[in-house]
């Protein structure tokens, strides 16, 4: 089974980075250059993931995590923090937001999938969410 990622990020290698690898691995990637469009893209696509800059122009990745957890169809899709926002409590900021995971940037290539995999198996076990 093919698993959809949606990846809302403003910055283009950072996006061609993550699609890249993702893909490699038997994802299908699908993207959103700022928040507006990305809540869009979720609404219709409805992820089994959504990759989450925070660091996001006109509306934050925290204010974004926020509007995809009042959607219905959305509320237990897994949302990661891909951000390189570093700082003590930058990660619970995240989660408290609504993100179920935490990746900072520059992502490690060699480490991405696995770690976006530990997140998701985490998430679905704990919640009974979606792949």
């Amino acid at each position: 089974m093919t698993r959809t990622v949606l990846l809302i990020e403003d910055n283009e290698q950072n996006r061609y980075l993550a699609t890249f690898i993702l893909e490699r691995n038997g994802y299908h990637v699908s993207a959103a250059p700022e928040g507006a469009s990305g809540i869009e893209l979720a609404r219709t696509l409805r992820p089994d993931v959504i990759l989450l800059d925070i660091q996001l122009p006109v509306m934050n990745g925290y204010e974004v995590a926020r509007v995809l957890r009042t959607i219905d169809e959305l509320r237990t899709t897994t949302i990661v923090a891909v951000t390189s926002y570093a700082m003590v409590g930058d990660r619970e900021k995240a989660l408290a937001a609504g993100c179920n995971g935490y990746l900072e940037k520059p992502i490690d290539p060699e480490t991405f999938v696995g770690d976006l995999e530990r997140i998701v198996s985490l998430h679905v076990a704990a919640f009974g969410a979606r792949r």
